[in-house]
């Protein structure tokens, strides 16, 4: 039904992180992007295993050498009020170390991590990479384990800039871990299946 010059326009309605913390604990990873509700099946097993692979090696550089911080999902990452996603893996350096609070991380993480997914792909290349630039997020990192690479992306002059796309044909070096390697290959490693006899 049209609305007429009398009538007032319907109003959008805009949710914020009070809202957020409303919604249930069933598996799946709601997120506001721009007061918009979004909200995404749970991850797949072989997601969690790149997930927990590519965090217990970078948790590991990270706590040997005191950088900083890292984190799996679900944690809310608050980029502002009307903008809280839950990325797959957050790092946050020990000079920024105060944003990370006790419901979650206030403010931009140092890097963001994002793992491909069907049901998420199109929005990580597209809303949520836009305001991670928007908001000053310095590094993320797109995983497809299909496609079996990593994209590296550098924040600079407000917008990303790809710095390379790593396939798992050799070790990758970052410049925010200089003195990390990373084997993709085992990232991405899917364990051989069991065949009953």
């Amino acid at each position: 039904m049209a609305t007429t010059a009398s009538e007032p326009a319907p109003q959008s309605v805009v949710l914020g992180y009070a809202d957020l913390q409303t919604m249930p604990e069933d598996g799946r990873r709601y997120e506001i992007l721009e007061g918009e509700l979004t909200v995404t099946p749970a991850p797949s097993t072989q997601h969690q295993r790149v997930s927990r692979n590519l965090e217990f090696l970078l948790h590991a550089h990270v706590s040997a050498r005191g950088l900083g911080e890292v984190f799996d999902a679900p944690i809310d990452v608050l980029l502002d009020r009307q903008t809280i996603v839950q990325p797959d893996l957050v790092f946050v350096s020990s000079d920024r170390i105060d944003v990370i609070q006790t419901h979650g991380i206030v403010g931009a993480p140092d890097l963001v991590i994002e793992i491909a997914s069907p049901a998420t792909e199109q929005r990580d290349r597209g809303a949520k990479q836009q305001l991670y630039a928007r908001f000053g997020v310095a590094h993320y990192w797109r995983v497809d384990p299909t496609a079996r690479t990593l994209v590296e992306l550098v924040l600079k002059q407000g917008g990303y800039q790809l710095r390379d796309t790593h396939a798992v044909t050799e070790p990758f070096r970052t410049e925010l871990f200089p003195d990390l390697q990373i084997d993709l290959a085992a990232v991405l490693h899917v364990p051989p299946r069991k065949t009953s006899k």
